[in-house]
Protein backbone atom coordinates (compact mmCIF):
# COMPACT_ATOMS: atom_id res chain seq x y z
CA UNK A 1 0.00 0.00 0.00
CA UNK A 2 1.20 3.49 -0.87
CA UNK A 3 -0.38 6.77 0.11
CA UNK A 4 0.64 10.40 -0.09
CA UNK A 5 -1.10 13.60 0.88
CA UNK A 6 -0.82 17.29 1.59
CA UNK A 7 -2.51 19.36 4.30
CA UNK A 8 -2.55 23.06 5.15
CA UNK A 9 -2.57 23.73 8.87
CA UNK A 10 -3.58 27.00 10.51
CA UNK A 11 -0.67 26.91 12.96
CA UNK A 12 2.99 27.80 12.66
CA UNK A 13 5.58 25.31 11.48
CA UNK A 14 7.09 25.23 14.98
CA UNK A 15 3.73 24.53 16.62
CA UNK A 16 3.05 21.71 14.16
CA UNK A 17 6.52 20.27 14.73
CA UNK A 18 6.10 20.25 18.50
CA UNK A 19 2.69 18.60 18.23
CA UNK A 20 3.96 15.92 15.85
CA UNK A 21 6.70 15.07 18.35
CA UNK A 22 4.41 14.98 21.40
CA UNK A 23 3.29 11.43 22.32
CA UNK A 24 0.17 12.64 24.13
CA UNK A 25 -0.99 14.67 21.14
CA UNK A 26 -0.39 11.75 18.78
CA UNK A 27 -2.18 9.33 21.10
CA UNK A 28 -5.18 11.68 21.21
CA UNK A 29 -5.31 12.20 17.44
CA UNK A 30 -4.55 8.74 16.00
CA UNK A 31 -7.89 6.90 15.63
CA UNK A 32 -8.14 3.89 17.96
CA UNK A 33 -4.82 4.64 19.69
CA UNK A 34 -4.68 3.98 23.43
CA UNK A 35 -0.90 3.89 23.85
CA UNK A 36 1.92 6.01 22.46
CA UNK A 37 4.84 5.99 24.87
CA UNK A 38 8.50 6.89 24.55
CA UNK A 39 10.56 3.77 25.31
CA UNK A 40 14.00 4.78 24.01
CA UNK A 41 15.75 7.36 21.92
CA UNK A 42 13.27 8.31 19.17
CA UNK A 43 11.44 5.01 19.74
CA UNK A 44 7.84 4.66 20.84
CA UNK A 45 5.64 1.77 21.93
CA UNK A 46 2.22 1.97 20.31
CA UNK A 47 -1.11 0.21 20.80
CA UNK A 48 -4.22 0.77 18.73
CA UNK A 49 -7.46 -0.86 17.70
CA UNK A 50 -7.99 -1.29 13.96
CA UNK A 51 -11.12 -2.18 12.01
CA UNK A 52 -10.97 -2.84 8.27
CA UNK A 53 -14.18 -4.18 6.83
CA UNK A 54 -15.21 -7.25 8.86
CA UNK A 55 -11.81 -7.61 10.55
CA UNK A 56 -11.17 -5.95 13.92
CA UNK A 57 -7.92 -6.31 15.79
CA UNK A 58 -5.79 -4.80 18.50
CA UNK A 59 -2.33 -4.02 17.19
CA UNK A 60 0.73 -3.47 19.32
CA UNK A 61 4.07 -2.43 17.96
CA UNK A 62 6.67 0.28 17.78
CA UNK A 63 7.45 3.44 15.88
CA UNK A 64 10.99 4.72 15.31
CA UNK A 65 11.92 8.20 14.10
CA UNK A 66 14.96 8.89 11.92
CA UNK A 67 16.34 11.55 9.56
CA UNK A 68 15.09 14.17 12.00
CA UNK A 69 15.57 17.75 10.78
CA UNK A 70 13.77 20.10 13.18
CA UNK A 71 11.38 21.73 12.42
CA UNK A 72 11.26 20.56 8.78
CA UNK A 73 10.41 16.88 9.08
CA UNK A 74 11.37 13.32 9.82
CA UNK A 75 11.02 9.78 8.63
CA UNK A 76 9.35 7.11 10.72
CA UNK A 77 9.27 3.35 10.46
CA UNK A 78 6.62 1.23 12.12
CA UNK A 79 5.76 -2.39 12.73
CA UNK A 80 2.85 -3.94 14.54
CA UNK A 81 1.31 -7.33 15.29
CA UNK A 82 -2.42 -7.95 15.46
CA UNK A 83 -2.53 -11.62 16.36
CA UNK A 84 -4.60 -13.72 13.96
CA UNK A 85 -5.64 -10.55 12.11
CA UNK A 86 -2.12 -10.23 10.77
CA UNK A 87 0.70 -7.70 10.83
CA UNK A 88 1.58 -4.32 9.40
CA UNK A 89 4.93 -2.68 8.77
CA UNK A 90 6.25 0.16 6.70
CA UNK A 91 7.59 3.68 6.68
CA UNK A 92 6.38 7.23 6.35
CA UNK A 93 7.98 10.62 5.74
CA UNK A 94 6.61 13.91 7.06
CA UNK A 95 7.70 17.32 5.76
CA UNK A 96 6.66 20.73 7.09
CA UNK A 97 7.14 24.12 5.49
CA UNK A 98 5.85 27.56 6.47
CA UNK A 99 3.24 29.40 4.46
CA UNK A 100 3.05 33.18 4.14
CA UNK A 101 0.30 35.57 3.19
CA UNK A 102 1.32 35.77 -0.44
CA UNK A 103 1.52 39.07 -2.30
CA UNK A 104 -0.67 39.27 -5.44
CA UNK A 105 1.21 37.25 -8.05
CA UNK A 106 -0.14 39.15 -11.05
CA UNK A 107 1.27 42.53 -10.01
CA UNK A 108 4.61 43.28 -11.76
CA UNK A 109 7.61 44.03 -9.55
CA UNK A 110 7.94 47.58 -10.95
CA UNK A 111 4.23 48.43 -10.62
CA UNK A 112 3.37 51.49 -8.48
CA UNK A 113 2.41 50.64 -4.90
CA UNK A 114 -0.82 52.01 -3.45
CA UNK A 115 -0.36 54.65 -0.78
CA UNK A 116 -0.10 53.20 2.72
CA UNK A 117 0.61 49.63 1.53
CA UNK A 118 4.31 49.89 0.70
CA UNK A 119 5.72 48.37 3.87
CA UNK A 120 3.38 45.41 4.53
CA UNK A 121 5.60 42.29 4.80
CA UNK A 122 4.39 38.77 4.12
CA UNK A 123 2.99 37.41 7.39
CA UNK A 124 3.08 33.73 8.39
CA UNK A 125 -0.45 32.34 8.18
CA UNK A 126 0.22 28.65 8.75
CA UNK A 127 2.21 25.75 7.43
CA UNK A 128 1.93 22.97 4.92
CA UNK A 129 2.42 19.29 5.70
CA UNK A 130 3.35 16.68 3.09
CA UNK A 131 3.35 13.01 3.97
CA UNK A 132 3.98 9.69 2.26
CA UNK A 133 3.26 6.20 3.55
CA UNK A 134 4.47 2.85 2.27
CA UNK A 135 3.12 -0.19 4.12
CA UNK A 136 2.82 -3.94 3.91
CA UNK A 137 0.13 -5.99 5.60
CA UNK A 138 -0.21 -9.73 6.08
CA UNK A 139 -2.65 -12.25 7.52
CA UNK A 140 -6.44 -11.85 7.42
CA UNK A 141 -6.14 -8.14 6.69
CA UNK A 142 -4.18 -8.82 3.51
CA UNK A 143 -6.98 -11.09 2.27
CA UNK A 144 -9.50 -8.24 2.34
CA UNK A 145 -8.23 -6.75 -0.89
CA UNK A 146 -6.26 -3.66 -1.78
CA UNK A 147 -9.26 -1.43 -2.41
CA UNK A 148 -10.70 -1.98 1.06
CA UNK A 149 -7.28 -1.52 2.71
CA UNK A 150 -6.58 1.70 0.79
CA UNK A 151 -10.02 3.07 1.67
CA UNK A 152 -9.48 2.34 5.36
CA UNK A 153 -6.03 3.96 5.28
CA UNK A 154 -7.40 7.14 3.66
CA UNK A 155 -10.28 7.28 6.15
CA UNK A 156 -7.82 6.90 9.04
CA UNK A 157 -5.62 9.70 7.67
CA UNK A 158 -8.63 12.02 7.23
CA UNK A 159 -9.82 11.24 10.75
CA UNK A 160 -6.34 11.91 12.16
CA UNK A 161 -6.12 15.35 10.57
CA UNK A 162 -9.63 16.29 11.68
CA UNK A 163 -8.68 15.45 15.25
CA UNK A 164 -5.29 17.11 14.91
CA UNK A 165 -6.75 20.36 13.59
CA UNK A 166 -9.40 20.38 16.33
CA UNK A 167 -6.71 19.82 18.95
CA UNK A 168 -4.54 22.62 17.56
CA UNK A 169 -7.52 24.99 17.48
CA UNK A 170 -8.37 24.23 21.11
CA UNK A 171 -4.71 24.74 22.04
CA UNK A 172 -3.85 27.83 20.01
CA UNK A 173 -7.24 29.33 19.17
CA UNK A 174 -9.05 29.63 15.83
CA UNK A 175 -7.14 30.60 12.68
CA UNK A 176 -6.57 34.37 12.40
CA UNK A 177 -9.00 36.21 10.15
CA UNK A 178 -6.21 38.45 8.83
CA UNK A 179 -5.91 36.76 5.44
CA UNK A 180 -9.57 37.19 4.35
CA UNK A 181 -9.58 40.77 5.61
CA UNK A 182 -6.42 41.53 3.65
CA UNK A 183 -7.95 39.98 0.54
CA UNK A 184 -11.07 42.11 0.97
CA UNK A 185 -9.01 45.26 1.46
CA UNK A 186 -6.99 44.40 -1.64
CA UNK A 187 -10.21 43.96 -3.65
CA UNK A 188 -11.48 47.34 -2.45
CA UNK A 189 -8.15 48.92 -3.38
CA UNK A 190 -8.29 47.33 -6.84
CA UNK A 191 -11.87 48.55 -7.33
CA UNK A 192 -10.92 52.09 -6.30
CA UNK A 193 -8.00 52.09 -8.73
CA UNK A 194 -10.24 50.86 -11.56
CA UNK A 195 -12.73 53.62 -10.81
CA UNK A 196 -9.95 56.19 -10.77
CA UNK A 197 -8.66 55.04 -14.16
CA UNK A 198 -12.18 55.16 -15.55
CA UNK A 199 -12.58 58.73 -14.39
CA UNK A 200 -9.30 59.71 -15.99
CA UNK A 201 -10.45 58.11 -19.23
CA UNK A 202 -13.72 60.05 -19.20
CA UNK A 203 -11.88 63.28 -18.44
CA UNK A 204 -14.42 65.14 -16.24
CA UNK A 205 -13.23 63.75 -12.89
CA UNK A 206 -14.38 66.70 -10.78
CA UNK A 207 -17.86 66.76 -12.43
CA UNK A 208 -18.35 63.08 -11.70
CA UNK A 209 -17.27 63.51 -8.08
CA UNK A 210 -19.65 66.45 -7.62
CA UNK A 211 -22.70 64.75 -9.18
CA UNK A 212 -22.23 61.00 -8.77
CA UNK A 213 -25.69 59.96 -9.94
CA UNK A 214 -26.34 62.28 -12.88
CA UNK A 215 -23.93 61.07 -15.54
CA UNK A 216 -25.82 58.76 -17.91
CA UNK A 217 -22.52 57.48 -19.32
CA UNK A 218 -21.28 56.11 -15.98
CA UNK A 219 -24.49 54.47 -14.77
CA UNK A 220 -24.80 50.78 -15.43
CA UNK A 221 -27.50 50.41 -17.98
Amino acid sequence: MEMLGNRRLAITQQQAWEALNDPETLKKCIPGCDKFELTGENTYSVGLAVKIGPVSAKFSGKVMLSDIVAPDGYKLTFEGQGGVAGFAKGSSSVTLRPLADAAPAAVPADAPVAEGAESAPAAPVGCELDYTVQAQVGGKIAQLGQRLIDGAAKSTADDFFKRFEAEMQSRYGPPPAAAPENAEAQAEKTGAMAGFMKKIGLGKKSDKDAEPGTGGESSGG
